[in-house]
């Protein structure tokens, strides 16, 4: 397939890892996050740690929208489907985030209420236009890359003069996140979590654009390379991180030059300015509160704003003690760090959303069970180290 089978090409990867291995320095460590769930899936699946010396240690960020979400805006969610009488409509991952309890939407759907699981925020329009007599609700999910969809739904409802579809927003923001983990206690002060270079999300920044992450390579000297999600693409980032971490370089890098732009998708960027506005303050699972680091909806389009309509406010409650999806989000630990990884939580009864999405760190290494700190031999002799 054209434009996707070579960026998967075996013969390049080992040569890609080959250039890897010769940047690398002697006694000198490489803390690499890769910020975006879909990266820490792409090197989960492909073994690409099998293929990278083991001084290139690749961290987890907290890219994956669903696990993300705390657990009180979940409750909030749940109360409202089952307690409301109205159709709530949201993406298939969010139905099964265990909340209080281990509740989920998925469990009250089972039970009777009124939960759709939706591809895409239109779907959930189409709802509403076929139920005139209900309130329908999008909970509504993600960074920066769904939120345009979101807003242009707002913009169609109000165009056709819809009165029964609201949304519950939950759209945060990249580099929000960047700044809190930068900012945060394990990196500045007790140096628990090292971060030396960041792999930059594409999906993300093919809206947003690469001129956001200007702000740390300047400020916080950190380097970022915005990477495509294929193997040679994760692999070509990495070197390039490696090359700017052993010339004392920090600057922003595009390698995702087919789909990334400086300026990122203005038209996008207007749907998203006409709709909504930066909330002040919003929890974030593993982040705790993070001041701008979300939207919400403006006044003019409040009509569509179900927390306003239905007066939803969530409250903040505590993971399961013996959960470390917010450790892991943070890149404080790894997912074969937590007690129940692999035993009491599984994709078929998770204790925590990283277990959960299809961008979850947890879902990731148990799926497809390949990472190792260490590199596998076999793999090790393809990047021609023995």
């Amino acid at each position: 397939m054209k434009y996707i089978d070579e960026f998967r090409d075996k013969h390049m990867a080992a040569s890609m890892a080959r250039a890897i291995w010769a940047e690398v320095e002697e006694r000198r460590t490489y803390h690499i996050m890769e910020f975006c769930g879909g990266h820490t899936h792409a090197i989960a699946r492909y073994g690409l740690p099998d293929l990278l010396p083991s001084s290139i240690r690749l961290v987890h960020g907290p890219g994956c929208p669903v696990c993300v979400l705390p657990i009180g805006r979940i409750d909030m969610a749940i109360n409202l489907a089952r307690d409301g009488g109205v159709i709530l409509c949201t993406y298939a991952d969010v139905v099964r985030v265990p909340a209080t309890d281990r509740e989920s939407l998925l469990a009250i759907k089972a039970a009777g209420a009124d939960v759709v699981m939706v591809y895409s925020v239109q779907d959930a329009l189409q709802v509403a236009r076929r139920n005139p007599d209900r309130e329908v609700v999008f909970f509504a999910i993600g960074f920066e890359t769904t939120t345009p969809p979101t807003a242009a739904a707002i913009l169609e409802a109000k165009r056709l003069g819809m009165r029964n579809f609201t949304v519950i927003c939950n759209h945060v923001l990249t580099p929000s996140a960047i700044q809190s983990l930068l900012d945060s206690p394990e990196v500045r002060q007790m140096g628990t979590v090292r971060i030396d270079g960041f792999i930059g999300p594409s999906h993300v920044s093919a809206v947003i654009g690469s001129r956001p992450y200007e702000f740390f390579a300047q400020e916080y000297e950190k380097p970022v390379v915005i990477a495509g999600f294929e193997p040679l693409d994760v692999l070509q980032s990495v070197w390039m991180l490696v090359r700017q971490i052993n010339e004392g370089r920090a600057i922003v890098e595009n390698q995702f030059t087919r789909a990334v732009t400086r300026e990122g998708n203005t038209k996008a960027q207007t749907l998203v300015t006409e709709v909504f506005e930066l909330a002040r303050t919003f929890e974030w699972r593993g982040l705790g509160i993070v001041p701008y680091s979300s939207l919400r909806i403006q006044n003019r389009y409040g009509a569509f704003d179900a927390e306003r309509r239905f007066g939803l406010r969530p409250t903040s409650v505590p993971d399961h003690k013996g959960c470390e999806c917010g450790a892991i989000l943070r890149g404080v630990k790894h997912p074969h760090d937590c007690r129940l990884f692999g035993s009491a939580c599984v994709p078929e009864s998770p204790m925590g959303s990283c277990m959960v999405s299809s961008e979850g760190a947890c879902a990731a290494h148990y799926t497809y069970g390949r990472y190792r700190r260490d590199g596998a031999p076999a793999l090790r002799r393809a990047a021609g180290k023995s």
